[in-house]
C-alpha cells in the first residue's frame, strides 16, 4: 500500500509529480512497489488526484481515492484497505514521497516480519518506513485518525508483537520541504530531527 494523497501544505505544489529520474516522484515509488514480491499494489491518492492520474504511470495499480485526505494519512489507509484482496496475509505500508525505499527492503520486511503482528525496518539511525502489518491488525488500522498514527500503534504494541528488521543506511529521506526535494535529487540522506 503506497499513500500519496497528501495535500503538500509544506511544499506548496502537488509533491507527487514533482520531477524525478525520467518520471514523478510517485512514479519512482510506484516503480519499486511493481517490483515487490506481492500480489497487488494499492495506491492512495487525494490532493491533486485527477493530475497524478494524467502523469503517473498507474498501470497494474489499484487506486483508491481519497477524498478526506486533509484528515491524515489515515484516512488514506482506511480507503486503501477497501481494496485490499480478501487473501492477503497482510501489508507493507510505503510513502508515496519516499522515492529511496526499493523492493529489496520491501521484500526483506515481509518476509521477515512474516506472522508477526508488525514489522519495522530498523536503519542505522533509527526506525523508518517501510512497515508491515499483519492482516489481524486491519481493524486497528481502520481505527487510526490523523497523521502519524501508525507509529502510535507501533508504539503501543507489546515487544511480542513487533518485529525489527536490520536495514543497513539511513532512513530513506521522504519530501516534506523544497528542501527535502533538492536532497534527494542530490542523493543526500535525511537529517533526523
Amino acid at each position: 500500500m503506497v499513500l500519496a494523497a497528501g495535500g503538500s501544505r509544506r511544499l506548496g505544489r502537488p509533491k507527487q509529480l514533482l520531477p524525478l529520474g525520467t518520471g514523478t516522484l510517485l512514479d519512482a515509488v510506484l516503480a519499486a512497489a511493481r517490483q515487490v514480491e506481492a500480489d497487488q499494489v494499492v495506491v492512495a491518492l487525494g490532493a491533486a488526484e485527477q493530475e497524478v492520474r494524467a502523469r503517473v504511470d498507474l498501470s497494474g495499480i489499484q487506486v483508491a481515492s481519497n477524498p478526506g485526505f486533509g484528515e491524515g494519512c489515515a484516512s488514506s489507509i482506511r480507503s486503501a484497505l477497501d481494496l485490499v484482496r480478501p487473501d492477503a496475509e497482510g501489508l507493507a505500508l510505503l510513502l508515496g514521497d519516499q522515492p529511496g525505499v526499493d523492493a529489496g527492503v520491501v521484500d526483506r520486511l515481509c518476509a521477515r516480519a512474516g506472522a508477526a503482528a508488525i514489522g519495522v525496518c530498523r536503519y542505522d539511525d533509527g526506525r523508518g518506513h517501510p512497515l508491515w502489518f499483519h492482516r489481524r491488525m486491519f481493524e486497528a488500522l481502520r481505527g487510526l485518525h490523523g497523521d502519524k498514527a501508525v507509529w502510535k500503534l507501533v508504539e503501543a504494541a507489546g515487544p511480542d508483537d513487533v518485529v525489527e528488521v536490520r536495514v543497513p543506511g539511513p532512513v530513506p529521506r521522504d519530501v516534506d520541504t523544497w528542501e527535502d526535494y533538492q536532497a534527494v535529487l542530490a542523493g543526500r540522506p535525511a537529517v533526523r530531527r
